[in-house]
Parts: structure tokens; C-alpha cells; sequence
């Protein structure tokens, strides 16, 4: 049986679905910049995840968001001298192109935050309507003290929610008549720039309400899992829970938070913001898709990635020796050999590529015909390594 971290929970446990299809959610990109490995690491894990389910027969629909109208994205813009929209879809594009290489199962939905704005306007009546919400000259925010379990998901502090909430992106933009610091905007008055009319005024919509209510409208008001970047627990996926929850009156809002770690270079997260980024069409350069992956996913997606050039090199050598190794034949239906189940373990065990791919290695330096055309089905449609 499938046994998944939930962040919530703070505990491995077993993986069962409420829904059928399951129901995933992943937050996406922000297309301001192209993508580099920590975006890649992230989209790759729930890649394999979903690969997974479906070779065992179970149907998944996965819905990932492009949040095209963002501050961030806005303050690139200016800086360029080029147009909002231009910028974001030239990046997406880039994102897309960069995945496709990879080998990516791409999402069976992909929505764009400028076009979802009824289903959030919706959404936001629906909280002003239930007391959740509060209008004020600079906007709509959400009342942090009407949702019963905030805080529940990340565990953080007061004090240290405003210290981070102090460092986003939009926060200059946050008004200072809302009732509490960590209230936070679900619609935002704005003199200039990018706005859409709304009862409440011109202008855009808060961060966190775009994936509520794209989460709300493509899956549904309970999802199975809903995943991301660990730096998206707070703010993001704490005020995800605290509005959604209020909005539909449904608890848990998802069964399943799964946070994937960081990609780092010289101990420093790899992040637009720091400049530090390898990029992915950069390491494309130096190794093929399959050795790509197999060095991303050669660690365990909770736990911080330290990129390593030499690692990069030997992972090619390695993904290149497993193809010699399982050879060139077709690949079959999964079968019942020791090394295949042995793969499929580790996979149920909390998603653990490296140790599925350790096992795959292994057992393919030994594997019967019939085993081999197993452990490719493996290693191609599962892992996507070979």
C-alpha cells in the first residue's frame, strides 16, 4: 500500500483516497524567469507520483496553476521594459519546453490565474457573505480569526508569521487598516497597473485565493493531495486551507500536503530572487533528459538537494550504464520478479526514489529476460530514467 507524508499530520501514513479519480493539485510556476532545477526537482517528483498511481490502475487527475498576474511578475516587467503578458508567456513557454524535454506527464489541467477571475470573485462573496471576509477601502481581506485551525499546518508563531509575511513579495501593497497583521488580501484596490472590476473596485486578486478557487473549480471543495514547494507552507498553503475551508464548510480541505525540499547551491536555497540559479536547459547541456532526472530524483523529494557538477556527471555515466543494462527490448506489463516488487516498495514508501532507483540499478545487472522488460517499464514509464 501507498504511504505518503502529509505535512499537516507531520507523519507518514497510509495513502487513501477519498476520490475517484484522485484528485491532485500542484501549485506551479510563476513564469517570470526560466525554470531551473528547484522548479524541475518539484514538478518531477509529482510527476513520478502520478506516473506511479496510474501503472498501478488508478486514474488521477492532476490540475497545476500558472499564476500569471503576480507582483513579482509585475516588478520583472517594469525592470525589462517589456509587457506584463509578453514576459509571462514567453517564460511559460520556455517552462514548458524545459518540462517536455524532461519527459514530463504534463498536467490534465493547467489554469491561468487572469482567467479564472469569476470562480474567485465567487469565492470572495462567498466569504464576505459567511462573515470570513471583511471589505475595506484598500480591499477584501480574510479575517484570520474566523478560520478555527489556522496556524495548524505550518505550527509557525505570530511573531514569526509577520516576520515572513514582512518579506513577500506584495507586501507593500498590504493595506495597514486590516483588523489583524496576518489577516491577508483576497482582493486588492490598485491605482494602476493590471485590474479587473469587481463589486469591491477595480483591481486583482490576492495570491492565496487564485489556487482556492482554481482547486475549487477544476477538483473539487475536497482534494486527495495538494502539493508544492516547502517554502509554500506559509503563507500560501496555511491561507489555501483557512479560506477554502471557510468558504465550502468542508474539513479537511486536502487529505494529503506533500512539501518537497529545496535545491540548493553553496547551501543557499536556489531561488529567483537570489540569483542563484542553474537552469535547466543549462544542465541539459551536460546530460540527457533520463540523466537529469535520475540526478534530481537520486534524493528524497522531502529533503534539501545540494546541486553538485561532479553528481551531475557520474548521474549520466550511471543513467547510461542502466540502459546498457536493462538493454534495448520492449517493455512488458510489471511483473511479480523480486526486483520489480522490490522497486515498487520503495515507491510505496513515501515516494523514495533513491532507493527505488538503487533497487532498479541493482537488479538490473542480474535480471532474468522477462524481469528486464519489467524494470523497463520501470524504469521509463515510471521513473523515466531510461
Amino acid at each position: 500500500m501507498l504511504r505518503l507524508y502529509d505535512t499537516r499530520r507531520r507523519a507518514v501514513v497510509p495513502f487513501r483516497p477519498r476520490s475517484s479519480p484522485i484528485t491532485l493539485y500542484v501549485c506551479g510556476v510563476t513564469p517570470y524567469d526560466t525554470t531551473h532545477l528547484g522548479h524541475a526537482r518539484t514538478f518531477l517528483a509529482f510527476d513520478v507520483l502520478v506516473r506511479h498511481l496510474e501503472a498501478a490502475g488508478r486514474a488521477v487527475r492532476y490540475v497545476q496553476n500558472v499564476t500569471d498576474i503576480d507582483e513579482s511578475i509585475l516588478q520583472r516587467a517594469t525592470r525589462d521594459g517589456v509587457s506584463w503578458r509578453d514576459l509571462g508567456r514567453r517564460e511559460e513557454r520556455a517552462f514548458l519546453a524545459d518540462m517536455r524535454r524532461l519527459g514530463w506527464r504534463r498536467p490534465d489541467v493547467m489554469p491561468h490565474a487572469t482567467r479564472e477571475m469569476p470562480a474567485m470573485r465567487a469565492m470572495i462573496d462567498a466569504l464576505l457573505e459567511k462573515g470570513c471576509a471583511y471589505d475595506i477601502t484598500g480591499g477584501v481581506y480574510f479575517d484570520t480569526t474566523r478560520a478555527r485551525h489556522f496556524g495548524e499546518l505550518s505550527r509557525l508563531s505570530a511573531a514569526r508569521m509577520r516576520r515572513m509575511l514582512a518579506a513577500q513579495d506584495d507586501a507593500a501593497l498590504d493595506d495597514p487598516e486590516r483588523r489583524h497583521p496576518v489577516d491577508f488580501a483576497l482582493w486588492r484596490q490598485v491605482p494602476s497597473g493590471p485590474r479587473w472590476p469587481s463589486r469591491y473596485g477595480r483591481g486583482r486578486p490576492g495570491w492565496h485565493i487564485e489556487c482556492s478557487a482554481m482547486s475549487l473549480r477544476h477538483l473539487g471543495p475536497r482534494i486527495d493531495i495538494h502539493g508544492g514547494g516547502n517554502d509554500l507552507v506559509y503563507p500560501h498553503h496555511e491561507n489555501e486551507i483557512a479560506q477554502s475551508e471557510c468558504a465550502t464548510g468542508l474539513r479537511p480541505f486536502v487529505g494529503w500536503w506533500m512539501h518537497t525540499g529545496p535545491v540548493r547551491l553553496e547551501a543557499e536555497k536556489m531561488s529567483k530572487s537570489l540569483g542563484n540559479m542553474v537552469f535547466v536547459r543549462t544542465a541539459l547541456e551536460r546530460a540527457k533528459p533520463q540523466a537529469l532526472r535520475l540526478y534530481l530524483l537520486d534524493s528524497h523529494y522531502r529533503r534539501p538537494f545540494d546541486h553538485d557538477e561532479a553528481e551531475l556527471i557520474r548521474a549520466r555515466e550511471r543513467a547510461a550504464a542502466l540502459a546498457e543494462a536493462l538493454g534495448r527490448g520492449p517493455v512488458g506489463p510489471l511483473g511479480r520478479d523480486g526486483a520489480t516488487r522490490e522497486v515498487l516498495a520503495a515507491l510505496d514508501d513515501d515516494l523514495d526514489t533513491r532507493t527505488a532507483i538503487r533497487l532498479l540499478e541493482r537488479g538490473a545487472a542480474k535480471a532474468s529476460v522477462d524481469a528486464k522488460r519489467s524494470l523497463r517499464h520501470l524504469a521509463r514509464r515510471v521513473l523515466g530514467v531510461l
